[in-house]
């Protein structure tokens, strides 16, 4: 006798934000009875799959574990529907690479000093970085009366965008690229402008 099937959870998915990780599935309705789901992953470099921290849970997403922080790591998860003793196929994902399919978020801009010509900006990455790790922001600014955008890229979380003109209004954003080796490069989102005027001299 095979036990009856349940349906398999659609959607499923892993989202990723600065290295943050977790699988998605839409829920699998049924008559009666709460669905609970199941996640197993496996690595690149161990083909066997193992637990994660979602056994039976009744949610419809399940964090990632420390134990898959490794950035590098090519990592596929699956999860499967159960209720009682009938349980539905797994459901596999695309193998997930976080070093190359995580979404990096913008900067945070803690500070703006204005003076006549210049905005003396301070930001902090969106992230922790890891041993080798090198961050390059790319700064979009333009003068508010004006469509004309110049650019400029900085290593530095404290930079200055110079020869401004005085008691004019000011625009800026801001995204982070990492370079986590000499192959990969990942562009972040770009910060909301934010806009400053100079003083007088």
């Amino acid at each position: 006798e095979s036990s009856p099937r349940l349906p398999a959870p659609k959607d499923v998915m892993v989202y990723s934000y600065n290295f943050r990780s977790l699988l998605r599935w839409s829920p699998v309705k049924v008559d009666r009875g709460l669905v609970l789901y199941t996640v197993h992953f496996k690595t690149g470099a161990l083909n066997h799959w193992d637990e994660m921290n979602c056994t039976r849970i009744a949610q419809t997403e399940c964090g990632f574990p420390w134990s898959l922080k490794e950035r590098r790591w090519t990592v596929v998860l699956r999860v499967r529907a159960e209720l009682g003793q009938a349980t539905s196929d797994w459901v596999e994902t695309q193998p997930f690479v976080a070093e190359r399919n995580t979404t990096i978020g913008p900067p945070k801009v803690n500070s703006v000093n204005v003076s006549p010509d210049s905005l003396l900006i301070s930001v902090t990455p969106p992230f922790g970085s890891a041993a080798g790790d090198f961050l390059q922001y790319h700064v979009s600014y333009w003068e508010n009366a004006t469509s004309i955008t110049k650019e400029m890229t900085t290593s530095n979380t404290l930079f200055k965008i110079e020869n401004l003109k005085e008691l004019t209004l000011y625009c800026f954003r801001v995204q982070v690229e990492l370079m986590a080796n000499s192959d990969l490069q990942l562009l972040g989102l770009q910060s909301v402008p934010e806009c400053h005027r100079t003083t007088i001299s």
